[in-house]
């Protein structure tokens, strides 16, 4: 597929649309138990997705489309979203994570971008240099990991339930 901004757009809004599906109304037997150790679980995903809001997307995308002669982005707080997770019941998290989501892409949208501005560049810390084309790409394939994630930890809470049926689900194996 090729980029579209469009089609990125597309999935962008409907992620907390998808969460707050998902997650609403849960137990926190389905949202607050996790794979393992130093696994996370529903929840810290959703408390992640805001992080990233705050600190990921947009900000990144402010310094690749900003003048300034130095454009590094910002190590992300790995560890952050585990006291945003504690801190807030589940229905906060989604009633903010779809507020800032919407508050990310009307920004997006605004900047009217262009083929030109898909080219423009700054410094990740650790990969190096990306463009906005990338890191909006990245975004999509954020989403969709983290949605992916919160499905396989909530499935795998049945994993001893399923019993033998356990060999026809890849997601618990």
């Amino acid at each position: 597929m090729n980029f579209s901004l469009d089609k990125s757009i597309e999935v962008l809004q409907n992620t907390p649309h998808f969460t707050s599906a998902l997650l609403q109304n849960l137990s926190p037997d389905w949202t607050t138990k996790n794979e393992g150790e130093s696994t996370w679980n529903a929840k810290e995903v959703l408390a992640h997705l805001i992080v990233c809001e705050e600190t990921d997307w947009i900000p990144r995308a402010r310094i690749i489309l900003s003048e300034s002669s130095s454009k590094t982005f910002t190590p992300i707080d790995m560890e952050a979203h585990f006291a945003i997770a504690k801190n807030n019941t589940l229905e906060e998290l989604l009633k903010e994570f779809k507020k800032l989501r919407k508050q990310s892409i009307i920004e997006l949208l605004g900047y009217n971008l262009n083929e030109n501005d898909y080219k423009r560049t700054a410094i990740h810390p650790k990969i190096g240099e990306v463009n906005l084309q990338q890191l909006i790409a990245t975004w999509v394939t954020h989403d969709l990991t983290h949605i992916a994630q919160i499905v396989r930890v909530i499935a795998k809470q049945n994993t001893e339930l399923v019993g033998s049926f356990k060999e026809f689900f890849k997601i618990l194996n």
